[in-house]
């Protein structure tokens, strides 16, 4: 009986106009129903598990999208973005639930860290096509959260709005530099559904210390990635799966002062080198 009510469900997406779309839902309608015959939920834990769906998307504001957390937590976020990476360019990793907000145009060389407080720090490094041919004009969106771990959308009123972000387009040489504060380790928000399940599980919260970035150009693949402080804390157990090797940076101290006079600021400081390198859209 149960196989026939799956070939039901499924043959009943038969009319569906678009191809695609009728592929994923009846992909998706065999593999609940797999789920259901594995597990043999009994109606109060189906319910329980609607009540918890239903939570997730209340929950959800203009600022806070507990869904991509819940999808970052189970692993599903890494996984579309590995099914979807090509090989070549720079290695993906998640969004993050934080991008809910236009990021500001700022120069380069800017400092995204309107608040300070944190231990400052320079980003630097080329976009660059896949052959290594520089790619001027690329667009860089940058966000990250404060020295004490918080986005601005996390602390309306408390820290500016855009602090930690900036909308950046690479020099004629494809080179993008600015000025921020070292990252830090930070717990995602356990006030909702999300940190109830991660407690249930007996998981922690944390993130290790990154800095975000999306990386666009013309004639090319953009890429959403992040780099990661080599060295620090969660490397190894990122709450939501998203480290990869080839994003983990060293931010090392340095007291050059040629390095110093050209990125305006005083010796000693954190520096961090990143080039991206994007594919060519693929015909």
């Amino acid at each position: 009986m149960s196989a026939e009510l799956t070939r039901s469900v499924v043959d009943s997406l038969d009319g569906t106009p678009d191809p695609r779309l009728r592929a994923l839902l009846a992909a998706l309608t065999r593999h609940l129903h797999a789920f259901v015959r594995e597990t043999e939920p009994t109606m109060a834990e189906w319910e329980q598990a609607v009540g918890f769906l239903t939570a997730t998307g209340q929950t959800c504001t203009d600022t806070r999208q507990e869904f991509i957390l819940l999808s970052d937590v189970l692993g599903v976020s890494m996984l579309v973005e590995t099914v979807n990476s090509a090989e070549g360019g720079t290695e993906s990793t998640v969004l993050g639930p934080f991008h809910m907000t236009e990021s500001p145009v700022r120069a380069l060389g800017a400092d995204i860290d309107l608040v300070g407080g944190g231990e400052p720090c320079v980003v630097s490094g080329r976009v660059l096509s896949a052959d290594g041919t520089p790619l001027p004009g690329a667009l860089l969106d940058v966000w990250q959260a404060d020295g004490n771990g918080f986005y601005d959308v996390q602390q309306p009123g408390i820290q500016p709005a855009g602090n930690g972000r900036g909308l950046f387009t690479a020099d004629d040489e494809g080179r993008f530099w600015f000025r921020t504060c070292v990252p830090s380790p930070y717990p995602i928000p356990t006030d909702g559904p999300v940190g109830k399940l991660l407690r249930a599980t007996g998981r922690h919260p944390y993130r290790p210390a990154h800095i975000h970035f999306i990386a666009t150009a013309e004639g090319h693949e953009p890429v959403t990635t992040h780099i990661f402080v080599a060295g620090g804390d969660y490397l190894d157990s990122d709450a939501v799966f998203a480290v990869k090797q080839s994003l983990v940076q060293d931010f090392t101290q340095t007291d050059d002062p040629v390095l110093a006079r050209e990125f305006g600021v005083p010796t000693p400081f954190r520096h961090a080198r990143f080039d991206l390198v994007l594919n060519s859209v693929r015909p």
